[in-house]
């Protein structure tokens, strides 16, 4: 088995994802990801498509993260291990769509606009 990539997005994050065989080390930005992503709830989302299709500490992930903040760069890579995962077997599908790893979600930061103080904040408003 050679090198499988696939990239996630969320929000603004955008994550390429490189899965191969090896021992379970999984690498975010050069670092480990209990190191990049400190927070527990935060990891979990990284591990997560591994747990549920049962495939821990059989493959090595590489994955180089862009944009967003820790929650929309952990849910990116969430999203690209999945359709990583999907590309090295197709019969992990199933488990990953319901748990609805594969969908992307396409929720953004609605643009500010001009005459008013935020995307839909108005200025108060005066009668007279």
């Amino acid at each position: 088995m050679e090198m499988i990539n696939a990239v996630g997005r969320r929000k603004t994050a955008v994550a390429r994802v490189y899965l191969m065989k090896g021992e379970g080390n999984i690498t975010i930005n050069g670092k480990d990801y209990r190191e990049y992503f400190p927070q527990l709830h935060v990891q979990h989302n990284v591990t997560d498509p591994f747990a549920t299709v049962g495939a821990e500490n059989i493959y090595d992930l590489k994955v180089n993260v862009r944009g967003g903040g820790f929650k929309g760069q952990a849910e990116a890579v969430r999203m690209g291990l999945s359709r990583a995962l999907v590309k090295l077997n197709e019969e992990f599908r199933k488990p990953l769509k319901s748990k609805k790893y594969l969908t992307r979600d396409s929720r953004a930061v609605e643009r500010k606009k001009y005459g008013q103080p935020k995307a839909r904040k108005r200025f108060q408003f005066s009668k007279r």
